[in-house]
């Protein structure tokens, strides 16, 4: 694949698009902690993996629209500093399959400065909370918008299958009807000769309204097949939703 730039981003947090008033994303950060286990009779550092953690940095431009309708503000979504669990999201593209950065965080700050050109700007950080940093494949070409319940295309993984489950994370930006549930779906070979089924613990809580968003997760020894989908079920004329999935190549715990 050949190198790209960042062009044509977006920044989701909790179900509510804010890309329009982002300056810049400036970390997404992840990993496990360093610790230091280097005994007295060696020559340089030894070191293992210990907690994973993750991180999602941001300025914002000031824009004090008051939030009503959709898509609100980044001020208006920043400002009331929330002590719950936000999800931060990072689209690369907004492409299916494309990568996409998902964090269960806490919202740390909103830090204006106006500098002396006139400028006003916001620094926001956001640490992550119980599971770290995960790297996802896009379900949707950033944001799907469905009329009725309907199947998107699949999304080749690359390999498969793996044995240790998976990750997802599901943006609802807006929202008319009685309620839409988003599930996922696996097949070995896109549909062609393996139907496609439902992928156990693959369901999302349905959704009643927009500016929400979920984290799910199956079982850590489950088997996920090559290709993944996100299927939409429910009563309503417009879901405006996406969704982002991290297969684990290896055995993972949280």
């Amino acid at each position: 694949m050949a190198k790209q730039s960042g062009l044509g981003d977006q920044l989701w947090i909790s179900g509510q698009d804010v890309s329009g008033d982002i300056g810049a994303v400036n970390k997404i950060a992840g990993g496990p902690a360093v610790i230091d286990v280097t005994p007295i009779n060696a020559y340089a550092m030894a070191r293992i993996g210990g907690l994973r953690d993750g991180g999602i940095d941001y300025s914002a431009f000031w824009n004090p629209t008051n939030g009503v309708g959709q898509p609100k503000s980044a001020h208006a979504v920043l400002s009331p500093l929330p002590t719950t669990d936000v999800i931060m999201t990072y689209v690369r593209g907004a492409t299916l399959g494309g990568p996409v950065a998902c964090l269960n965080a806490k919202q740390l700050n909103y830090d204006g400065t106006r500098g002396d050109d006139g400028a006003m700007n916001f620094a926001g950080a956001t640490q992550g909370n119980g599971y770290g940093l995960e790297w996802c494949l896009g379900l949707t070409a950033g944001q799907r918008t469905d009329t009725a319940g309907a199947n998107g295309d699949g999304v080749d993984f690359g390999t498969g299958p793996t044995a240790f489950g998976l990750q997802a994370y599901l943006h609802v930006f807006a929202f008319t009807g009685t309620s839409v549930t988003v599930k996922l779906q696996q097949s070995s070979d896109n549909g062609v000769g393996d139907a496609w089924t439902d992928i156990t613990g693959g369901g999302f809580t349905a959704a009643t309204a927009g500016g929400a968003a979920q984290r799910i997760q199956t079982a850590r020894g489950q088997t996920v097949e090559r290709y993944l989908r996100a299927v939409s079920t429910g009563t309503f004329t417009n879901a405006v939703f996406a969704v982002a999935v991290n297969r684990n190549p290896v055995e993972t715990e949280f």
